[in-house]
């Protein structure tokens, strides 16, 4: 029984690369309009800084879908049949499927805001988009982005070392709090002004294209120009695909914890699926490219029979500034923060401890290490002196045991 992919991300070449890992031996087809899977996360950063190349961003070498027979269609499904089983393309053509992966992801957030339907507005979503933007970047050139969060600022620090003027608008005074705790946000947030980027804490309530540019309208109360705007304002879940099929959908393609939607056979993974629980509930959305990975993993265990893979707690990372930083867990459990500090008594490494004992999150600037005992500390249950973890000169490895 062969299985079709759509969607050519890290969460639908993963589905592939683990099928072929277990053993399957039945046709694997992604299909994807952008062709061969790449990677997305470098596109804020070493694609626009031109570190690396489109062909660098490939997840496997062209040699490996020969190797490994797993068929790449470059096309764009527009529909899916459920009662007949088939993929509707673009271009009026049709073919069956038996097994079937959703991994579209996610797409731009559309707000209602005046002027953010602009089609000469940029967001980062493909190469060609990451490549339009850095046409337009050089010295000189205002880049102002409407949001601060995870790639607002990654491109903020990109187009900043490429000589642009950045500025960026949000109304959250620090963004990033719920993923990496107050502490660690208000550090990131100081460093755009350490590297001559303009925050501004407001909202974008209208944007009008001028002779030059772009004006913003913020808060209704003042305006900036700027040559250029990106849209940095968060993703919603692809559902449009898996709505044609009348697939149960709710802020994402709801799937249990098989990764399993509600048509027989049809998986869905990734930033547009969105775990159901057996009692109803639902979880949030992740957004991260590991936990792409997993739910891939999970989403090939089932289409296997196979038994279920274990993950542990969620991890992410981002780059800004030169500056690397990861995230482990959750830093809005109910409970405590323990903060370890660094030589310059920055803080350093947070922690998210239960009320209990246990750990629930943790963040660090600069420091995986901290973050790896974390994830062993937080997969095992462990009950860290808290002191210990505040205390630098103690190693956290030792924590973790």
């Amino acid at each position: 029984m062969s299985t079709t992919i759509v969607g050519g991300g890290i969460g639908g070449f993963t589905v592939a690369s683990e099928l072929r890992a277990r053993g399957y031996d039945a046709e694997i087809t992604i299909i994807d309009p952008h062709g061969l899977p790449y990677d997305r996360p470098p596109l804020s950063k070493e694609i626009l800084s031109g570190e690396k190349n489109a062909e660098q961003l490939l997840l496997a070498p062209r040699s490996w879908y020969e190797e490994n027979n797993v068929h790449v269609k470059k096309a764009h499904v527009a529909r899916i049949c459920g009662v007949e089983r088939q993929l509707h393309f673009d271009d009026g053509t049709a073919e069956g499927f038996d097994n079937l992966v959703i991994a579209t992801g996610g797409v731009p957030r559309a707000l209602p805001t005046p002027g953010f339907d602009d089609p000469g507005l940029f967001v980062l979503r493909t190469t060609e988009d990451a490549a339009a933007l850095k046409n337009v970047l050089g010295e000189g050139v205002h880049l102002a982005i409407i949001g601060a969060g995870l790639i607002g600022a990654e491109v903020g620090s990109s187009a900043q070392d490429l000589g642009a003027k950045v500025t960026l608008v949000d109304p959250a005074p620090v963004s990033l709090v719920p993923a990496v705790g107050e502490e660690i946000a208000a550090r990131l947030h100081d460093m755009h002004a350490d590297h001559g980027v303009e925050h501004i804490c407001g909202l974008t309530t209208k944007l009008e294209k001028t002779d030059d540019g772009y004006r913003l309208h913020i808060d209704g109360e003042r305006t900036l120009d700027a040559d250029h705007v990106l849209l940095a304002v968060g993703i919603v879940a692809e559902e449009e695909l898996a709505q044609s099929a009348e697939l149960e959908c709710d802020g994402g393609v709801l799937v249990d914890h098989e990764q399993r939607t509600s048509m027989e056979k049809v998986w869905a993974v990734g930033d547009c699926a969105r775990l159901r629980n057996a009692d109803g509930s639902l979880e949030r959305r992740h957004e991260h490219w590991e936990s792409a990975v997993h739910e891939a993993q999970t989403a090939a265990a089932s289409i296997m029979g196979d038994e279920l893979p274990q993950h542990g707690a969620s991890w992410f990372w981002t780059d800004r500034y030169g500056t690397h930083v990861e995230g482990i867990g959750s830093m809005t459990a109910p409970g405590t923060t323990v903060i370890r500090p660094d030589a310059e008594g920055k803080p350093c490494v947070a922690f998210r401890m239960h009320h209990d004992g246990r750990m629930a999150g943790c963040a660090s600037v600069n420091d995986g290490m901290a973050v790896r005992a974390a994830r062993r500390i937080i997969d095992r249950g462990l009950t860290p002196d808290q002191e210990a973890l505040a205390d630098p000169a103690v190693p956290l490895k030792k924590l973790a045991k």
